[in-house]
């Protein structure tokens, strides 16, 4: 069971302004310099270099050298999982605040993003509410299954089905497919390695395409007819 002292310290890490700023931005699943980290929490470079070195110590983030360059992502799916129920609770006590004050930002996110790397927001709802109602998934509760059919469709999209099951059959490999509550929609979306490849394939068949310097995503005009007509996503706004 883990000890009060570590989870205390996990609280602490990620309840600091500046940090959960730089941790948010590193929810899209990009590696990001400590400069470019610094920008976003609007904070000098030795600061932020503190506050990642600390980070990375207690196994938030992780870094990769790229010849004389480091890049900074988060450590591990659990950690976006962790930030991604943060938000879904604070949002549930925030105090509601008139349509006419969200900004289109907070809309775009709203909409359309990553969480880490798969889906969320509208879109990331409607296309497990998809796979759900066709029967290419299970998702209840915590847990979730693909079937036979589920697996079938995701290789005539072209997901390399072969790959994603060896890879998560391995020891210590994520999880295949779960729900993924939503902190916007307050229903859940596909997470796992089944929701990592969809979202991969939906940036590699330019489905979908990044709106700069926020992780929010825009559906195009390609992407929005494969996701109703091959999907049979509902998809609103």
């Amino acid at each position: 069971m883990t000890s009060t002292a570590t989870f205390a310290t996990i609280a602490a890490l990620a309840g600091d302004p500046a940090r959960a700023v730089m941790l948010h931005a590193l929810m899209d699943g990009r590696a990001l310099t400590a400069s470019e980290l610094a920008r976003a929490a609007g904070v000098t470079a030795q600061t932020a270099s503190g506050h990642l070195a600390r980070m990375t110590s207690a196994g938030l983030v992780c870094v990769e050298k790229q010849g004389r360059h480091r890049y900074h992502r988060l450590a591990s799916s659990a950690v976006a999982n962790m930030m991604e129920s943060i938000m879904q609770v604070a949002s549930a006590l925030e105090p509601a605040q008139p349509r006419l004050t969200v900004g289109p930002r907070d809309a775009a996110l709203r909409a359309a993003r990553t969480c880490y790397d798969h889906l969320a927001g509208r879109l990331g709802v409607a296309l497990a509410d998809a796979m759900a109602t066709h029967g290419y998934a299970d998702l209840a509760g915590d847990g979730g299954i693909v079937t036979d059919s589920g697996f079938a469709f995701l290789g005539r999209i072209g997901v390399d089905v072969e790959a994603l099951t060896v890879r998560s059959s391995r020891r210590g490999v994520r999880i295949m497919c779960r729900p993924c509550l939503d902190w916007s929609e307050r229903r859940p979306h596909l997470a796992g390695a089944v929701g990592a490849a969809l979202c991969a394939l939906s940036f590699e068949k330019n489905w979908i395409r990044r709106i700069e310097d926020t992780r929010a995503v825009v559906v195009t005009p390609r992407g929005a007819r494969v996701f109703r007509e091959t999907f049979g996503a509902q998809l609103v706004g």
